[in-house]
């Protein structure tokens, strides 16, 4: 996505007012909207998905593309629009965030909102010949 077209689609959702990055997705007018189906993996118009007829499907942010070529990324970036975790080389929101908790890798998607905003915040240091 072009840095002008990613700039236009941001001024017209904030520009609905403020809220929470979250309710930005939910204020996105029913005709425009596209859902992720996390069951069979397709880009879906409307609920339920008519591929596998699951109905607990996600409002995409405008700005994702689902087309990342990246498997393995040492950081992570976050969202203008929505604030959720983005790939930092082409901007896809399909990302998972894995974190080393008490020794044991840990799924950051399955977290509480507090955590995960913590987990945002968190300072990240890569010493030499090892990764963050």
């Amino acid at each position: 996505m072009e840095e002008r077209q990613k700039q236009q689609i941001l001024n017209r959702y904030k520009s609905m007012g403020p809220v929470g990055k979250r309710d930005v997705l939910e204020r996105i007018p029913e005709n425009e909207r596209k859902f992720k189906c996390h069951t069979c993996y397709t880009i879906v118009d409307k609920k339920p998905c008519p591929v596998c007829g699951e109905t607990f499907l996600q409002i995409m942010c405008p700005l994702d593309h689902c087309d990342c070529k990246h498997e393995v990324m040492t950081t992570v970036a976050y969202c203008d629009l929505c604030g959720e975790p983005i790939c930092p080389e082409c901007g896809d929101h399909s990302v998972v965030q894995v974190s080393r908790v008490t020794g044991y890798l840990s799924d950051v998607s399955g977290w509480g909102e507090g955590k995960r905003a913590e987990f945002r915040d968190r300072t990240r240091y890569n010493p030499v010949g090892t990764i963050s």
